[in-house]
Protein backbone atom coordinates (compact mmCIF):
# COMPACT_ATOMS: atom_id res chain seq x y z
CA UNK A 1 0.00 0.00 0.00
CA UNK A 2 1.68 3.79 -1.17
CA UNK A 3 1.58 6.30 1.24
CA UNK A 4 0.28 9.92 0.15
CA UNK A 5 -1.06 13.30 1.09
CA UNK A 6 -4.57 14.23 1.08
CA UNK A 7 -6.74 17.13 1.58
CA UNK A 8 -9.60 17.12 3.78
CA UNK A 9 -12.00 19.33 4.56
CA UNK A 10 -14.29 18.58 7.94
CA UNK A 11 -17.00 20.91 9.90
CA UNK A 12 -17.06 19.72 13.51
CA UNK A 13 -18.14 21.38 16.49
CA UNK A 14 -16.23 20.96 19.67
CA UNK A 15 -16.10 22.48 23.36
CA UNK A 16 -13.40 24.68 24.44
CA UNK A 17 -12.70 25.13 27.98
CA UNK A 18 -11.67 28.88 28.30
CA UNK A 19 -9.93 29.94 31.39
CA UNK A 20 -12.93 31.98 32.32
CA UNK A 21 -15.56 28.85 31.73
CA UNK A 22 -13.54 26.89 34.31
CA UNK A 23 -13.12 29.67 36.56
CA UNK A 24 -16.96 29.65 36.49
CA UNK A 25 -16.99 25.45 36.89
CA UNK A 26 -14.53 25.60 39.89
CA UNK A 27 -16.21 28.70 42.23
CA UNK A 28 -19.67 26.16 41.67
CA UNK A 29 -18.16 23.56 43.49
CA UNK A 30 -16.44 25.71 45.86
CA UNK A 31 -17.76 25.62 50.02
CA UNK A 32 -18.78 28.78 51.63
CA UNK A 33 -14.95 28.96 53.31
CA UNK A 34 -13.37 27.97 50.15
CA UNK A 35 -15.14 30.66 48.59
CA UNK A 36 -14.04 33.47 50.49
CA UNK A 37 -10.39 32.15 50.25
CA UNK A 38 -10.94 32.58 47.12
CA UNK A 39 -11.87 35.54 46.34
CA UNK A 40 -9.88 37.20 49.17
CA UNK A 41 -7.12 36.02 47.41
CA UNK A 42 -8.46 37.66 43.94
CA UNK A 43 -8.23 40.72 45.62
CA UNK A 44 -4.72 40.48 46.72
CA UNK A 45 -3.84 39.90 42.64
CA UNK A 46 -5.91 41.95 40.84
CA UNK A 47 -5.51 45.86 41.31
CA UNK A 48 -8.62 46.74 39.46
CA UNK A 49 -10.74 44.80 42.17
CA UNK A 50 -11.47 46.30 45.09
CA UNK A 51 -14.28 45.12 48.31
CA UNK A 52 -17.25 48.31 48.34
CA UNK A 53 -18.70 49.41 50.98
CA UNK A 54 -22.60 49.98 51.92
CA UNK A 55 -21.25 53.75 52.49
CA UNK A 56 -20.00 54.08 49.14
CA UNK A 57 -23.27 52.79 47.64
CA UNK A 58 -25.35 55.15 49.47
CA UNK A 59 -22.96 58.33 48.05
CA UNK A 60 -23.19 57.03 44.55
CA UNK A 61 -27.18 57.17 45.11
CA UNK A 62 -26.89 60.82 46.69
CA UNK A 63 -25.03 62.26 44.02
CA UNK A 64 -27.63 61.43 41.83
CA UNK A 65 -30.04 62.90 43.71
CA UNK A 66 -29.63 67.17 43.20
CA UNK A 67 -31.86 67.33 46.09
CA UNK A 68 -29.02 66.27 48.45
CA UNK A 69 -26.32 67.96 46.33
CA UNK A 70 -25.59 71.25 48.36
CA UNK A 71 -26.35 69.59 51.59
CA UNK A 72 -23.52 67.35 51.31
CA UNK A 73 -21.19 70.19 49.49
CA UNK A 74 -21.41 71.99 53.21
CA UNK A 75 -21.02 68.40 54.90
CA UNK A 76 -17.93 67.62 53.21
CA UNK A 77 -16.29 71.02 54.22
CA UNK A 78 -17.30 70.13 57.82
CA UNK A 79 -15.84 66.79 57.30
CA UNK A 80 -12.49 67.94 56.02
CA UNK A 81 -11.96 70.23 58.91
CA UNK A 82 -13.01 67.70 61.25
CA UNK A 83 -10.01 65.29 59.32
CA UNK A 84 -7.22 67.96 59.61
CA UNK A 85 -8.33 68.22 63.14
CA UNK A 86 -8.04 64.69 63.81
CA UNK A 87 -4.66 64.80 61.98
CA UNK A 88 -3.11 67.35 63.99
CA UNK A 89 -4.56 66.99 67.21
CA UNK A 90 -2.22 65.73 69.79
CA UNK A 91 -4.47 64.16 72.46
CA UNK A 92 -2.38 62.88 74.88
CA UNK A 93 -1.13 66.24 75.81
CA UNK A 94 -4.77 67.74 75.55
CA UNK A 95 -6.12 65.31 77.80
CA UNK A 96 -3.00 65.10 80.80
CA UNK A 97 -3.84 64.17 84.16
CA UNK A 98 -7.63 63.67 82.94
CA UNK A 99 -6.12 60.77 80.53
CA UNK A 100 -7.75 57.43 81.71
CA UNK A 101 -4.68 55.77 81.06
CA UNK A 102 -0.59 56.42 81.06
CA UNK A 103 1.39 55.71 78.71
CA UNK A 104 3.42 53.32 80.92
CA UNK A 105 0.37 51.32 81.25
CA UNK A 106 -0.26 51.39 77.71
CA UNK A 107 3.30 49.70 77.29
CA UNK A 108 2.72 47.65 79.81
CA UNK A 109 0.29 44.64 78.05
CA UNK A 110 0.71 42.39 80.85
CA UNK A 111 -1.52 44.44 83.39
CA UNK A 112 -4.14 44.93 80.91
CA UNK A 113 -7.18 43.11 82.82
CA UNK A 114 -8.11 40.07 81.67
CA UNK A 115 -11.60 41.22 80.81
CA UNK A 116 -10.83 43.80 78.53
CA UNK A 117 -8.35 41.68 75.99
CA UNK A 118 -9.53 40.76 72.84
CA UNK A 119 -11.24 37.67 72.52
CA UNK A 120 -8.24 36.30 70.19
CA UNK A 121 -5.34 37.35 73.11
CA UNK A 122 -7.20 34.74 75.32
CA UNK A 123 -7.28 31.84 73.22
CA UNK A 124 -4.44 28.99 73.99
CA UNK A 125 -3.04 26.48 71.43
CA UNK A 126 -4.32 22.83 71.99
CA UNK A 127 -1.20 20.98 73.67
CA UNK A 128 -0.19 18.36 71.31
CA UNK A 129 0.99 14.66 72.08
CA UNK A 130 4.30 15.50 71.22
CA UNK A 131 4.96 18.53 73.41
CA UNK A 132 3.13 17.25 76.60
CA UNK A 133 5.27 14.44 76.84
CA UNK A 134 8.94 16.26 75.89
CA UNK A 135 7.63 18.60 78.90
CA UNK A 136 7.96 15.77 81.10
CA UNK A 137 10.85 14.78 79.78
CA UNK A 138 12.59 17.75 80.28
CA UNK A 139 11.49 17.54 83.91
CA UNK A 140 12.30 14.31 84.51
CA UNK A 141 15.75 12.70 85.66
CA UNK A 142 16.62 11.72 81.98
CA UNK A 143 20.41 12.16 80.91
CA UNK A 144 21.36 13.36 77.19
CA UNK A 145 21.59 9.98 76.20
CA UNK A 146 18.23 8.89 77.21
CA UNK A 147 16.78 12.07 75.65
CA UNK A 148 17.68 11.10 72.52
CA UNK A 149 16.29 7.58 73.17
CA UNK A 150 12.81 9.53 74.63
CA UNK A 151 12.82 11.70 71.42
CA UNK A 152 13.06 9.02 68.72
CA UNK A 153 10.12 7.22 70.60
CA UNK A 154 7.89 10.17 70.41
CA UNK A 155 8.48 10.16 66.92
CA UNK A 156 7.39 6.96 66.58
CA UNK A 157 4.17 7.20 68.33
CA UNK A 158 0.59 7.44 66.16
CA UNK A 159 -2.23 9.37 66.35
CA UNK A 160 -3.83 6.93 69.21
CA UNK A 161 -0.65 6.74 71.31
CA UNK A 162 1.15 3.88 70.39
CA UNK A 163 4.75 2.68 69.26
CA UNK A 164 4.75 1.84 65.87
CA UNK A 165 7.92 0.92 65.64
CA UNK A 166 10.05 -1.85 67.59
CA UNK A 167 12.59 -1.49 70.71
CA UNK A 168 14.95 -2.93 68.37
CA UNK A 169 14.66 -0.33 65.33
CA UNK A 170 14.84 2.44 68.00
CA UNK A 171 17.99 0.94 69.33
CA UNK A 172 19.62 0.61 66.01
CA UNK A 173 18.55 4.64 65.17
CA UNK A 174 20.00 5.79 68.48
CA UNK A 175 23.44 3.63 68.60
CA UNK A 176 22.11 2.90 72.15
CA UNK A 177 21.80 -0.49 73.78
CA UNK A 178 18.55 -2.48 73.99
CA UNK A 179 18.76 -2.59 77.91
CA UNK A 180 18.54 1.78 77.97
CA UNK A 181 15.95 1.86 75.46
CA UNK A 182 13.70 -0.49 77.24
CA UNK A 183 14.35 1.73 80.06
CA UNK A 184 13.56 4.39 78.47
CA UNK A 185 10.56 3.13 77.08
CA UNK A 186 8.89 2.38 80.46
CA UNK A 187 9.57 5.62 82.15
CA UNK A 188 7.68 7.19 79.20
CA UNK A 189 4.72 4.24 79.48
CA UNK A 190 4.08 5.60 83.26
CA UNK A 191 3.99 9.68 82.08
CA UNK A 192 0.95 11.46 81.30
CA UNK A 193 -1.25 9.72 79.65
CA UNK A 194 -0.65 6.32 81.74
CA UNK A 195 0.21 3.92 79.15
CA UNK A 196 1.43 5.90 76.19
CA UNK A 197 3.91 4.29 74.30
CA UNK A 198 2.61 1.28 74.29
CA UNK A 199 2.84 -1.37 71.71
CA UNK A 200 -0.45 -3.34 72.13
CA UNK A 201 -3.84 -2.67 73.86
CA UNK A 202 -3.14 -5.27 76.52
CA UNK A 203 0.20 -3.79 77.07
CA UNK A 204 -0.99 -0.37 77.89
CA UNK A 205 -3.79 -1.56 80.18
CA UNK A 206 -1.72 -3.59 82.32
CA UNK A 207 0.51 -0.32 82.55
CA UNK A 208 -2.29 1.40 83.70
CA UNK A 209 -3.46 -1.09 86.20
CA UNK A 210 -0.06 -0.85 87.59
CA UNK A 211 -0.12 2.43 88.34
CA UNK A 212 -3.94 1.82 89.56
CA UNK A 213 -1.93 -0.48 92.25
CA UNK A 214 -4.22 -3.62 90.98
CA UNK A 215 -3.13 -6.72 90.92
CA UNK A 216 -5.98 -8.99 91.23
CA UNK A 217 -4.48 -12.04 89.14
CA UNK A 218 -7.56 -13.15 87.36
CA UNK A 219 -7.94 -9.28 86.14
CA UNK A 220 -4.65 -9.36 85.00
CA UNK A 221 -5.57 -12.68 83.09
CA UNK A 222 -8.48 -10.95 81.67
CA UNK A 223 -6.60 -8.62 79.82
CA UNK A 224 -3.07 -10.08 78.48
CA UNK A 225 -4.66 -13.33 77.65
CA UNK A 226 -8.95 -12.69 77.03
CA UNK A 227 -9.18 -9.29 76.18
CA UNK A 228 -10.99 -11.06 72.30
CA UNK A 229 -13.58 -13.25 74.58
CA UNK A 230 -14.37 -9.74 76.67
CA UNK A 231 -14.96 -7.56 73.40
CA UNK A 232 -16.77 -10.24 71.68
CA UNK A 233 -18.99 -11.41 75.06
CA UNK A 234 -18.23 -15.20 75.26
CA UNK A 235 -18.27 -15.08 78.85
CA UNK A 236 -19.26 -18.85 79.92
CA UNK A 237 -15.82 -20.26 79.04
CA UNK A 238 -14.16 -17.60 81.48
CA UNK A 239 -16.98 -18.79 84.33
CA UNK A 240 -15.38 -22.55 83.64
CA UNK A 241 -11.59 -21.39 83.58
CA UNK A 242 -11.73 -18.83 86.41
CA UNK A 243 -14.53 -20.04 88.81
CA UNK A 244 -15.96 -17.37 88.99
CA UNK A 245 -20.00 -16.17 89.12
CA UNK A 246 -21.18 -13.56 86.33
CA UNK A 247 -21.51 -10.72 89.02
CA UNK A 248 -17.94 -11.07 89.44
CA UNK A 249 -17.19 -10.69 84.88
CA UNK A 250 -19.62 -7.51 85.70
CA UNK A 251 -17.19 -5.98 88.16
CA UNK A 252 -14.15 -6.61 86.43
CA UNK A 253 -15.76 -5.03 83.68
CA UNK A 254 -16.52 -2.06 85.34
CA UNK A 255 -12.61 -2.06 86.09
CA UNK A 256 -11.70 -2.25 82.54
CA UNK A 257 -14.24 0.21 81.31
CA UNK A 258 -12.42 3.10 83.80
CA UNK A 259 -9.11 2.36 81.16
CA UNK A 260 -8.05 4.45 78.46
CA UNK A 261 -6.94 2.00 75.26
CA UNK A 262 -6.67 5.03 73.23
CA UNK A 263 -4.36 7.05 75.47
CA UNK A 264 -3.17 9.51 72.94
CA UNK A 265 -6.68 10.40 71.49
CA UNK A 266 -7.56 13.28 73.13
CA UNK A 267 -4.32 15.20 71.98
CA UNK A 268 -5.25 14.72 68.56
CA UNK A 269 -4.90 17.19 65.88
CA UNK A 270 -8.86 17.16 64.71
CA UNK A 271 -10.85 20.33 65.68
CA UNK A 272 -14.54 20.88 65.50
CA UNK A 273 -15.54 21.86 61.99
CA UNK A 274 -18.29 24.60 62.75
CA UNK A 275 -20.33 24.15 59.15
CA UNK A 276 -21.96 27.89 58.12
CA UNK A 277 -25.12 27.21 55.79
CA UNK A 278 -25.10 29.06 52.29
CA UNK A 279 -29.02 29.20 52.56
CA UNK A 280 -31.24 29.37 55.36
CA UNK A 281 -35.10 28.36 54.49
CA UNK A 282 -37.58 30.19 57.15
CA UNK A 283 -41.44 29.83 56.74
CA UNK A 284 -43.72 32.51 56.83
CA UNK A 285 -47.52 31.70 57.49
CA UNK A 286 -47.97 28.87 54.62
CA UNK A 287 -44.89 29.72 52.46
CA UNK A 288 -41.17 28.96 52.58
CA UNK A 289 -38.77 31.76 52.21
CA UNK A 290 -35.60 31.04 50.57
CA UNK A 291 -33.03 33.35 52.22
CA UNK A 292 -29.08 33.28 50.94
CA UNK A 293 -25.90 33.42 53.09
CA UNK A 294 -24.38 37.11 52.31
CA UNK A 295 -22.39 37.32 55.71
CA UNK A 296 -18.83 37.54 55.25
CA UNK A 297 -19.25 37.33 51.15
CA UNK A 298 -17.24 40.90 50.28
CA UNK A 299 -19.59 43.37 47.59
CA UNK A 300 -16.73 43.38 44.66
CA UNK A 301 -16.49 46.38 42.40
CA UNK A 302 -14.18 47.80 40.16
CA UNK A 303 -11.54 50.28 41.27
CA UNK A 304 -12.13 54.01 39.72
CA UNK A 305 -8.52 55.08 40.23
CA UNK A 306 -7.32 52.01 37.75
CA UNK A 307 -10.12 52.42 35.54
CA UNK A 308 -9.72 55.95 34.75
CA UNK A 309 -5.69 54.75 34.22
CA UNK A 310 -7.16 52.17 31.84
CA UNK A 311 -7.71 54.56 28.64
CA UNK A 312 -4.52 56.46 29.02
CA UNK A 313 -2.09 53.47 29.44
CA UNK A 314 -0.25 52.13 26.24
CA UNK A 315 1.80 48.97 25.30
CA UNK A 316 1.95 46.24 27.62
CA UNK A 317 0.65 48.34 30.31
CA UNK A 318 -2.52 48.63 28.75
CA UNK A 319 -2.72 45.10 27.73
CA UNK A 320 -2.29 43.90 31.45
CA UNK A 321 -4.96 46.59 32.83
CA UNK A 322 -7.26 45.30 30.26
CA UNK A 323 -7.28 41.20 30.79
CA UNK A 324 -7.26 42.53 34.82
CA UNK A 325 -10.09 44.36 34.10
CA UNK A 326 -11.74 41.23 32.36
CA UNK A 327 -10.90 39.37 34.83
CA UNK A 328 -12.68 41.05 37.93
CA UNK A 329 -15.37 41.77 35.42
CA UNK A 330 -15.70 37.73 34.86
CA UNK A 331 -15.35 36.88 38.60
CA UNK A 332 -18.26 39.30 39.43
CA UNK A 333 -19.97 37.76 36.64
CA UNK A 334 -19.42 34.20 37.96
CA UNK A 335 -20.45 35.07 41.78
CA UNK A 336 -23.48 36.37 40.65
CA UNK A 337 -23.88 33.57 38.81
CA UNK A 338 -23.26 30.68 41.11
CA UNK A 339 -25.78 32.58 43.57
CA UNK A 340 -28.05 32.71 41.48
CA UNK A 341 -28.16 28.73 40.44
CA UNK A 342 -27.65 27.98 44.22
CA UNK A 343 -31.05 29.94 45.08
CA UNK A 344 -32.80 27.83 41.41
CA UNK A 345 -31.49 24.46 43.03
CA UNK A 346 -32.42 25.08 46.44
CA UNK A 347 -35.85 26.09 45.31
CA UNK A 348 -36.33 23.07 43.55
CA UNK A 349 -35.04 21.34 46.12
CA UNK A 350 -38.12 22.97 48.63
CA UNK A 351 -40.49 22.41 46.07
CA UNK A 352 -39.71 18.46 45.72
CA UNK A 353 -39.12 17.87 49.18
CA UNK A 354 -42.18 19.94 50.32
CA UNK A 355 -43.28 17.32 53.19
CA UNK A 356 -39.78 16.94 54.81
CA UNK A 357 -39.74 20.77 55.14
CA UNK A 358 -42.95 20.48 56.89
CA UNK A 359 -43.07 17.43 59.10
CA UNK A 360 -39.20 16.15 59.13
CA UNK A 361 -37.05 13.15 58.20
CA UNK A 362 -39.52 11.19 57.77
CA UNK A 363 -41.19 12.77 55.13
CA UNK A 364 -38.21 12.76 52.77
CA UNK A 365 -38.89 12.22 49.22
CA UNK A 366 -37.01 9.87 46.46
CA UNK A 367 -34.98 12.35 44.54
CA UNK A 368 -32.49 12.46 41.91
CA UNK A 369 -29.99 15.06 40.38
CA UNK A 370 -31.64 14.76 37.05
CA UNK A 371 -35.66 15.89 38.49
CA UNK A 372 -34.28 18.81 39.78
CA UNK A 373 -31.78 19.20 37.15
CA UNK A 374 -34.93 19.45 34.69
CA UNK A 375 -37.04 21.45 36.75
CA UNK A 376 -34.21 24.38 36.22
CA UNK A 377 -33.20 23.58 33.01
CA UNK A 378 -29.58 22.90 33.47
CA UNK A 379 -27.33 20.44 33.09
CA UNK A 380 -26.81 17.19 35.76
CA UNK A 381 -23.32 17.97 36.36
CA UNK A 382 -24.22 21.51 37.11
CA UNK A 383 -26.55 20.39 40.09
CA UNK A 384 -24.41 18.09 41.10
CA UNK A 385 -21.19 20.71 41.34
CA UNK A 386 -23.52 23.30 43.54
CA UNK A 387 -25.35 20.53 45.62
CA UNK A 388 -21.10 20.05 46.68
CA UNK A 389 -20.01 20.78 50.43
CA UNK A 390 -23.15 23.43 50.55
CA UNK A 391 -25.36 23.47 53.67
CA UNK A 392 -28.83 24.75 54.13
CA UNK A 393 -30.35 25.59 57.56
CA UNK A 394 -34.01 24.36 57.48
CA UNK A 395 -36.42 23.82 60.82
CA UNK A 396 -35.40 20.70 61.58
CA UNK A 397 -31.12 21.21 61.24
CA UNK A 398 -28.37 21.94 59.17
CA UNK A 399 -28.63 19.38 56.07
CA UNK A 400 -25.99 19.18 53.24
CA UNK A 401 -27.70 19.57 50.24
CA UNK A 402 -26.67 16.34 49.04
CA UNK A 403 -28.54 14.88 51.91
CA UNK A 404 -32.18 15.50 50.13
CA UNK A 405 -31.16 13.28 47.13
CA UNK A 406 -31.76 9.83 48.57
CA UNK A 407 -32.88 6.44 46.38
CA UNK A 408 -36.11 5.07 46.28
CA UNK A 409 -37.72 2.04 47.92
CA UNK A 410 -41.27 0.51 47.02
CA UNK A 411 -44.66 0.97 49.22
CA UNK A 412 -47.51 -1.79 48.68
CA UNK A 413 -49.70 0.60 46.88
CA UNK A 414 -47.43 1.70 44.49
CA UNK A 415 -45.90 4.76 45.46
CA UNK A 416 -42.07 5.65 46.84
CA UNK A 417 -40.44 6.48 49.98
CA UNK A 418 -36.25 7.51 50.55
CA UNK A 419 -34.08 5.42 51.71
CA UNK A 420 -33.53 8.37 54.23
CA UNK A 421 -36.71 8.33 55.99
CA UNK A 422 -36.42 4.95 56.47
CA UNK A 423 -32.96 5.23 58.02
CA UNK A 424 -34.82 7.90 60.50
CA UNK A 425 -37.29 4.83 61.05
CA UNK A 426 -34.84 2.43 61.87
CA UNK A 427 -32.99 4.80 64.07
CA UNK A 428 -35.72 5.14 66.17
CA UNK A 429 -36.50 1.96 66.59
CA UNK A 430 -33.00 0.50 67.76
CA UNK A 431 -33.18 3.94 70.23
CA UNK A 432 -36.71 2.45 71.60
CA UNK A 433 -35.78 -1.49 71.80
CA UNK A 434 -35.15 -3.35 74.81
CA UNK A 435 -31.24 -3.34 75.18
CA UNK A 436 -31.11 -6.96 76.85
CA UNK A 437 -33.09 -8.10 74.18
CA UNK A 438 -32.08 -5.84 70.72
CA UNK A 439 -34.09 -6.24 67.38
CA UNK A 440 -32.19 -8.41 65.13
CA UNK A 441 -32.03 -6.95 61.29
CA UNK A 442 -35.20 -9.78 60.38
CA UNK A 443 -37.66 -8.27 63.38
CA UNK A 444 -36.68 -4.92 62.23
CA UNK A 445 -37.63 -5.66 58.56
CA UNK A 446 -40.90 -6.92 59.76
CA UNK A 447 -41.67 -3.74 61.74
CA UNK A 448 -40.79 -1.40 59.20
CA UNK A 449 -43.19 -3.03 56.53
CA UNK A 450 -45.78 -3.40 59.53
CA UNK A 451 -45.37 0.80 60.32
CA UNK A 452 -44.61 2.64 56.74
CA UNK A 453 -45.49 -0.61 54.52
CA UNK A 454 -42.33 -0.54 52.85
CA UNK A 455 -40.84 -3.51 50.78
CA UNK A 456 -37.58 -4.15 52.35
CA UNK A 457 -35.37 -7.05 52.68
CA UNK A 458 -33.10 -8.16 55.64
CA UNK A 459 -29.79 -7.29 54.18
CA UNK A 460 -31.03 -4.11 52.97
CA UNK A 461 -31.70 -3.02 56.56
CA UNK A 462 -28.32 -4.28 57.44
CA UNK A 463 -26.80 -2.11 54.70
CA UNK A 464 -28.59 1.19 56.70
CA UNK A 465 -27.60 0.02 60.23
CA UNK A 466 -24.11 -0.10 59.15
CA UNK A 467 -24.46 3.24 57.20
CA UNK A 468 -25.91 4.59 60.35
CA UNK A 469 -23.28 2.93 62.89
CA UNK A 470 -25.53 1.13 64.58
CA UNK A 471 -23.59 -2.07 65.66
CA UNK A 472 -25.27 -5.28 65.06
CA UNK A 473 -28.00 -7.00 67.55
CA UNK A 474 -25.34 -9.58 69.32
CA UNK A 475 -22.89 -6.54 69.84
CA UNK A 476 -26.26 -4.72 70.94
CA UNK A 477 -27.16 -6.78 73.74
CA UNK A 478 -26.42 -5.95 77.13
CA UNK A 479 -25.81 -8.75 79.56
CA UNK A 480 -25.43 -7.43 82.86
Amino acid sequence: MGLELRQNLKLTQQLVMTPQLQQAIKLLQLSRVELLEAVQQELLENPLLEEGSPEQSKSKESLNNPQTQGVETDQRKVNAEDTELLRNANWDDYLGVFSSTSKQSQMRESEVPEEMMSYEARLSGKPSLDGHLLWQMHLSDLDDEMLVIAESILGSLDSMGYLAASLEEISQLTLSSLELVQEVHGKIMHMDPVGVAARTPQECLLVQLEVRNERDPILLSLISDHLEDLEKRRFKPLLRKFKIRMEDIKAYLDIIQQLDPMPGASYGNEHTICVSPDVFVYKYEDEFVIVMNEDGLPKLQLNPFYMDSVPASKGEDRDYMQEKMRSAMWLMKSLHQRQRTLFKVVESIVKFQHDFFEHGVTRLKPLILKDVADDIEMHESTVSRITTSKYVATPFGVFELKFFFNSALGLDDGSQVGSESVKAVIKRIVGEEDPKKPLSDERISRMLKEELEVNIARRTVAKYRVALGIASSSKRKQVF
